[in-house]
């Protein structure tokens, strides 16, 4: 690799087993290198290393995410691209809840560190790996800003009648229980983007953004800024997800308390491991979600119908908050690949507006394009996501003013 690394960003999505992770240029977008060190604390575990249009690929134990980081530099080094001395700007880090303290892009210090291990108790899945993630990196890199971008930053100023839960208030500010919302560095990015792309103002748009991967969320945004969102406390509010239940009564946690005698790790593991489409289908992928319904699989028709009825009643919800919308946006896996889930989720909609193209909707492609009539009130639309260069344009913004 020969180009100039002084102002590339390196992006490290550290999770409970994995690191993924891109170095890139925050003003283009062109993406140098990435990959992924997957099945971290096993003994299968490995590489995998995308640059120079070579894939290079290992397999080994690795203990932890400090020596998930030193294979993915070791790599580096090895096919070119020694990052301890090419000099890159800033490391870039995604760190999923902020909570109250964190709602801007932020330099990371010792103390930075400590705040966000402190809320670990709101993220106990992503928090504890976000930090091992960051003290990893500090220890190899320990010259360059490294800098947190969070997940729950772009919902931080939700209006108060839409972040607040109805319970005891005193109890909420003690623990600190409130609405958050999440994949916001992705709603924010494609909010964006979508005002790009029809050349307005993003003041004058109201927006409901998709973001369906996995994991699955919705946004309600009235002059670039939030409304409401579908995620809550933590990810698991909202909509149906792979293996998460989204909204469901509270009382069945008691009731599964009372007379299934469910502790409360088994109650989290079945509301976010085993449940969503996984619990009502036994896939939560999916392409094997359709092949099964195109044999005729009742089971993975009913987990189907939940999903799509879910969507439909948060954009009724969406709809009527905002009071009109001009920019329905689909992204993510989910949302960015399956045509019958769009068009599911919004047929029948023509009275409001809101059209599916059937020719533009179903044609491929991998770039933001328009898939409503081109005289359709209510523009719809399919923008990828790309979280990577938006951290990473956050976190070069911020080592140049430091």
């Amino acid at each position: 690799m020969s180009e100039r690394t002084d102002d590339l960003v390196l992006v490290i999505n550290s999770g409970s087993s994995s690191i993924k992770y891109q170095l890139l240029d925050p003003e283009s977008g062109a993406v140098t290198a990435a990959g992924v060190v997957d099945r971290i604390g096993e003994d299968n575990a490995g590489i995998e290393h995308h640059a120079d249009g070579e894939t290079t690929e290992r397999r080994s134990a690795v203990a932890d995410h400090t020596a998930g980081l030193r294979l993915i530099f070791d790599t580096f080094a090895a096919t070119g691209h020694d990052l301890t001395r090419s000099g890159i700007r800033a490391v870039g880090h995604r760190v999923v809840h902020g909570g109250e303290v964190f709602y801007q892009p932020t330099l990371i210090d010792d103390d930075v560190v400590a705040a966000i291990s402190d809320l670990s108790s709101l993220a106990p899945l992503h928090n504890p790996a976000n930090v091992a993630g960051i003290e990893s990196a500090r220890e190899l890199l320990p010259d360059v800003p490294q800098v947190a971008v969070f997940d729950t930053a772009f919902f931080h100023g939700l209006p108060d009648a839409a972040k607040t839960y109805a319970i005891d208030a005193k109890v909420a500010a003690a623990h600190g229980i409130r609405k958050y919302g999440f994949h916001g560095t992705s709603h924010e990015y494609v909010s964006g983007q979508v005002a790009e792309l029809l050349g307005r103002d993003p003041a004058q748009l109201n927006q409901i953004v998709f973001h369906l991967g996995n994991g699955a969320s919705a946004s309600a945004i009235r002059g670039g800024h939030p409304t409401d969102t579908t995620m809550g406390l933590t990810p698991l509010e909202g909509l149906v997800m792979g293996t998460r239940s989204g909204d469901l009564d509270p009382g069945i946690i008691a009731h599964l308390v009372r007379s299934a005698h469910f502790d409360i790790d088994q109650v989290d593991k079945l509301l976010n491991r085993d449940s969503g489409i996984k619990g009502l289908s036994g896939v939560n992928d999916f392409r094997e979600l359709q092949r099964l319904i195109d044999n005729g699989d009742t089971a993975a028709k009913l987990a189907y119908d939940v999903y799509i009825h879910r969507l439909r009643r948060y954009l009724g919800a969406y709809l009527i908050d905002l009071g009109g919308v001009d920019a329905i946006t689909f992204t993510a896996g989910v949302g960015e690949n399956s045509p019958q889930v769009r068009a599911d989720a919004l047929a029948g909609l023509s009275r409001f507006g809101i059209e599916v193209d059937p020719t533009a909707n179903t044609a491929k492609g991998r770039t933001a394009r328009r898939i409503s009539p081109p005289d359709a009130e209510v523009a719809v639309l399919v923008v990828p996501t790309n979280e990577e260069l938006a951290i990473a344009r956050a976190a070069h913004q911020v080592a140049e003013s430091a």
